[in-house]
């Protein structure tokens, strides 16, 4: 069942799948959106939201070889307790496949490995079906890249959930680490990495005596 039916259960029962990918990223940008309800856009976020417009609308179309497809399709797993929404959902033959768009390029064991895994767990359960890969369509390159949902992508997902509900349930945000994965966030403005790096010493601590030669 989608959580907007489920609206008295505890919050965090069910975890967004896109929450997955920002945390899978960087626990603090995770926090500051779904926590913080913090977010700027950026040129990258921009072209993004122009790049998913043509699979926003929600419908079902069928292909001149048979093939069903599906966009903006509602998932959920009560099990793992996380829910989204699948860009592209094609019906072939062998069962539902989960085709995420993204704007940019793709790397491989990247956090969007981990959005599709969680889209393929959701469409096993809901189909009852083996679901073994899902695809990443990256507009820059205009490719599509598959994704095989092993053992390990699906133990490695359910690690990220459990460390990212707890995470959401302590209300606390993750202190910044300011490496390079904050030039091409879009919230690096509000999250302010350069104010959370620490000094190796402190202003207040005095500094040992040198040895002086009387």
């Amino acid at each position: 069942m989608y959580p907007a039916e489920r609206a008295d259960e505890p919050a965090w029962s069910s975890i967004p799948i896109a929450a997955i990918e920002h945390y899978a990223y960087c626990p603090r940008q995770a926090a500051l959106i779904h926590l913080e309800r913090y977010f700027e856009d950026s040129a990258e976020t921009a072209r993004g939201q122009i790049a998913h417009s043509a699979v926003d609308r929600g419908d079902s179309r069928t292909s001149r070889s048979g093939q069903r497809r599906w966009t903006a399709l509602p998932v959920w797993d009560d099990d793992l307790g996380i829910h989204g929404i699948c860009d592209v959902v094609e019906f072939g033959a062998d069962g539902p496949v989960p085709v995420e768009h993204k704007s940019g390029s793709y790397r491989p064991k990247s956090a969007a490995d981990l959005q599709v895994a969680a889209q393929v767990l959701c469409l096993r359960g809901m189909f009852d079906s083996p679901v073994p890969k899902g695809i990443v369509f990256a507009g820059k390159h205009r490719r599509r890249y598959e994704v095989t949902v092993d053992d390990s992508l699906g133990n490695r997902l359910r690690e990220t959930v459990s460390e990212l509900r707890e995470t959401l349930r302590s209300e606390v945000v993750p202190e910044a680490v300011n490496d390079s994965r904050c030039d091409r966030c879009s919230l690096r403005a509000g999250c302010m990495p350069e104010a959370n790096v620490r000094p190796s010493a402190s202003l207040f601590t005095p500094l040992p005596l040198g040895e002086w030669d009387d």
